[in-house]
């Protein structure tokens, strides 16, 4: 139980940590300051949608996620999400080839040779088995985890930060709502592919709640930390350098090697999801279908990391809403179905 529900723990976490959160230009999009009451809402409605996704996914041994929405939304709207998903997946890839751009940038490389570095492998690691990249995700994601907190904790402790939210000044409270609903899509393409491999409930309950603390305590931890930089976050197209600033080269390369990472991770799960979709229509290898559909992507990289996610990601969070009501709704009709 405990080992199966950790590895799909990591799927959840590896699905939501990309080149917009790891960045951490997806969280002081949503959040910023009196944000701490949101990040708590947000940690328990994203346990709580990421058990509904996988009891529906089990109870229904699904392969992919078309049953699920069908489960959520109806089947009329099902079919509208299932094209928002592969808009979201197309958009979501982008914006990670867009993020290599940018990494590279900060070690004064032109832009397209952070672009060039990820889609050449991005492509490659379609001609072998992919569950050799998922293998790779289990290796990353710790890594990314312990290496991201242990700066942004040091960060913290040297500034003196407080952890204690002031309850009394939370007036941004509602951006839990858009910020979860942003996470949704994904989650669901994800988590419905799944449903034929989990073998009990138990891992349902290990990976939805330990996904919901994990996440829940890096953005508070890590908001906490660009509140006392704002001035500063506005200068860098990624975040989380503006407070390795303060660190030596050594942790800088470091932590710039662990969100490319993320990045190229999070871009073969955009990947996957997109050529797997269209792989019967069009009965090309994956990795040709890779192929076109980068070279589709590469001129809206020309766009900008930051631009991306400042005018996508709150439309995707806003548009999401209604999936994220019908998923918190869901435990209390179905209930009321049984009873």
């Amino acid at each position: 139980m405990w080992k199966s529900g950790i590895k799909w723990m990591f799927l959840i976490i590896g699905t939501t940590i990309g080149a917009g959160y790891a960045s951490g230009r997806e969280l002081w999009q949503f959040f910023g300051s009196e944000s701490g009451l949101a990040i708590m809402l947000f940690a328990f409605l994203f346990s709580l949608s990421c058990n509904v996704i996988l009891l529906i996914s089990y109870k229904n041994k699904t392969s992919h996620y078309l049953p699920v929405l069908r489960e959520l939304v109806g089947n009329k709207l099902s079919y509208l999400y299932d094209g928002m998903i592969v808009v979201y997946l197309f958009s979501t890839t982008v914006i990670m080839l867009a993020g290599s751009g940018a990494t590279l940038e900060a070690f004064h490389f032109p832009n397209w040779w952070g672009i060039t570095v990820i889609c050449i492998p991005l492509i490659l690691v379609f001609v072998w088995d992919i569950n050799g990249v998922l293998s790779l995700n289990s290796f990353i994601l710790p890594l990314l985890i312990l290496g991201l907190l242990s700066i942004l904790l040091i960060f913290s402790f040297q500034q003196e930060l407080s952890f204690i939210p002031d309850l009394a000044h939370q007036r941004n409270w509602t951006a839990a709502l858009p910020f979860t609903a942003l996470n949704i899509l994904p989650l669901v393409a994800v988590l419905g592919a799944i449903g034929s491999e989990m073998r009990g409930k138990g891992e349902i309950w290990v990976a939805s709640i330990g996904s919901g603390l994990i996440l829940g305590s890096i953005s508070y931890i890590y908001n906490n930390s660009l509140i006392q930089i704002s001035e500063e976050v506005l200068l860098y197209e990624i975040p989380l350098f503006a407070i390795l600033r303060h660190y030596p080269y050594i942790m800088f390369l470091f932590i710039s090697i662990l969100l490319w990472l993320a990045i190229f991770t999070t871009a073969v799960s955009g990947t996957l999801g997109l050529v797997t979709r269209f792989r019967q229509k069009l009965n090309l290898p994956l990795w040709m279908l890779a192929f076109f559909t980068i070279l589709i992507m590469l001129p809206l990289t020309r766009i900008g990391f930051s631009t991306l996610i400042e005018y996508l990601y709150p439309l995707y969070g806003l548009l999401n809403l209604y999936v994220l009501s019908s998923i918190i709704l869901y435990p209390i009709i179905n209930r009321y179905k049984t009873d």
